[in-house]
Formats: C-alpha cells, sequence, structure tokens
C-alpha cells in the first residue's frame, strides 16, 4: 500500500485548516519559558533542531495543544530514557523522505536500476505529554526581556551577508533587479525584534536572486500562484530565521490579503507547502552560510 498521497494530505490538510482558522502555523507561542531556548525551532530529544516542513507541523501542534516545551520524542525514544507516554495522549505526525533502488529491465531487455524517492510518517510526543523523562526535558526559566546584545546577534548576522539594505520611505521590500532590500528606518518600527523580523523575510527574498539560489516560481502579477509561493516561502522562511536568532515574528500588515492566495495555492496541490518548506529552508541554510565563512575569513 502507497501511503505518500496519505502523509502529503495529512499534512496539507493541517496548514489549510489552520489558515481557515486565522491561524499561520508559522507563527507559533513564542516566549514560553522553556530552559531549551525562549524561541526555539522543535527540538529532537538530543537537542537537534527539526528542518523544513517537519518545524511547521510541530509548531502547529504546539500551538494547538498549548505546548511550551519544544522538545519531541518517539515512544521508543520516551521508553529509552525511562519515561512513559502519559495514558490517552495523542501524537504528532512528522515526516521522512528517503530514496529506494529498484531493478528492471530497459526496452532492450538489460537490467537497469531506478532510484525512487518516498515519504513516509512517523509519530512523536512533546515532552509534556511524557511523564519520567530526564529534568532538563521539563526545565524551565523566567520570561526575558530582549536585551542589546540579542538585536546585536542579528545585526551581525545579516550584515555578515554584505546585501544592499537600504533605508528610507514606509515600506519593506526587496527589489530584484537592483539587488536591494529596501526597509524603513530603525526608529519606526515597534522594537529592535520587530525590525529584524522585517529584515528575516526580505532577506529570504533576497536569497532568491539568480546569484544566489535562483528561485523562480513563474510570478508574472500581484497574488497570482507564483507570487503567493514565494510570498510563502519569505514568511516561512523568516520564522525559521527567527527562531534560529531568538527573535519574537512580526505579523505583517499583509497576511490577510495572501491568505486567500496561500489557500488556493495549498487546495490545487496538496505538495505546494512541502515545497514550500523545503524552499524556506534552503534560504536560511544559505543566509547561514555567509556566518561561517565570515567567520573563516
Amino acid at each position: 500500500m502507497n501511503t505518500k498521497p496519505d502523509v502529503y494530505s495529512k499534512v496539507t490538510n493541517k496548514i489549510i485548516a489552520d489558515l481557515e482558522h486565522g491561524n499561520l502555523t508559522w507563527l507559533q507561542p513564542w516566549q514560553s519559558g522553556h530552559a531549551a531556548g525562549h524561541i526555539s525551532r522543535p527540538l529532537r530529544a538530543g537537542g537537534k533542531a527539526y528542518r523544513g516542513v517537519n518545524v511547521l507541523m510541530l509548531w502547529a501542534s504546539a500551538m494547538e495543544s498549548g505546548f511550551n516545551s519544544p522538545l519531541w520524542v518517539t515512544y521508543k525514544q520516551a521508553t529509552e530514557l525511562g519515561g512513559q507516554v502519559k495514558k490517552g495522549e495523542k501524537g504528532s505526525l512528522v515526516v521522512y523522505a528517503d530514496t529506494f533502488k529498484k531493478t528492471g529491465t530497459d526496452d532492450k531487455g538489460e537490467d537497469v536500476e531506478t532510484t525512487i524517492p518516498f515519504m513516509k510518517g512517523y509519530t512523536v510526543f512533546n515532552a509534556e505529554q511524557v511523564d519520567g523523562l530526564p529534568n532538563h526535558f521539563y526545565a524551565t526559566v523566567a520570561p526575558i526581556n530582549k536585551d542589546t546584545q540579542r538585536l546585536d546577534s542579528a545585526e551581525r548576522f545579516f550584515a555578515a551577508t554584505r546585501a544592499t539594505i537600504k533605508h528610507g520611505g514606509g515600506q519593506a521590500y526587496y527589489m530584484p533587479s537592483q539587488d536591494i532590500v529596501q526597509m524603513p528606518e530603525f526608529p519606526t518600527f515597534r522594537d529592535g525584534e520587530s525590525y529584524y523580523a522585517t529584515l528575516a523575510h526580505e532577506m529570504t527574498h533576497w536569497t532568491r536572486h539568480e546569484t544566489r539560489l535562483n528561485r523562480d516560481f513563474g510570478r508574472k502579477r500581484f497574488a497570482d500562484a507564483g507570487y503567493a509561493m514565494e510570498e510563502l516561502v519569505a514568511e516561512i522562511g523568516a520564522a525559521f530565521l527567527c527562531a534560529d536568532l531568538g527573535i519574537t515574528p512580526e505579523t505583517r500588515e499583509d497576511h490577510a490579503a495572501y491568505v486567500a492566495s496561500w489557500l488556493k495555492v495549498l487546495k490545487d496541490d496538496k505538495r505546494a507547502i512541502f515545497t514550500a518548506a523545503s524552499h524556506a529552508q534552503k534560504a536560511a541554510d544559505h543566509l547561514h552560510s555567509y556566518q561561517s565563512s565570515q567567520a573563516g575569513a
């Protein structure tokens, strides 16, 4: 039995349901106060961060159930760590992509080996759904106020890309023809986090340039499918970056204008959210790559 369509459909249907209820899955509940990080991607049992569409799925589960812990374990891992999933708890879906090889014959009767991709789902539980895990799974810290150092860290992160970022006017946007990120002046933002969260969105757009990731969804006009996909990538990419940098993501005024087009894209193609999350992860990885090269300079 081929379960791949079921996995794609289940993930897509969850994101669609969130959007239809006015919830943007990538704006998960922040400032959780967990010792693993006030703002964090979902983390595996060993502390390694999830990537791509699994980040969205687990943020969605955390939002729906009110989990504060970013840590997730499989049933087997919980048992091996001395824990026990609480009776009646329902797990959350994550997906795993891999390939397998199939041997057949070509038109000439010769043996050929074909690599076939597949995707399967498995279940994980939030640490709050499990009793008896080691103490660090439950450790919390008091809420914090963002200090200047955290914002300085974000400043250094974006400066390392050497992108051309100009300031002025009342709009934030990326202009591919001039390869320029345009931002309003810093003091016009509510706070430093709002500025850097907005910059994360525009810098995700910046990665689409032909000299970088050369990302093109065939966008021709505002709110068409290609435009909606690029905005979805920028939204998710910015959320990934905010989690990595410890910044609260910004709720943009133009979200409402995009929701209808995002819903259409997702309903027309059940793999679209996987595509968007994959491109968002590549964009975040690309921006992170400047950090290591800068460090080695």
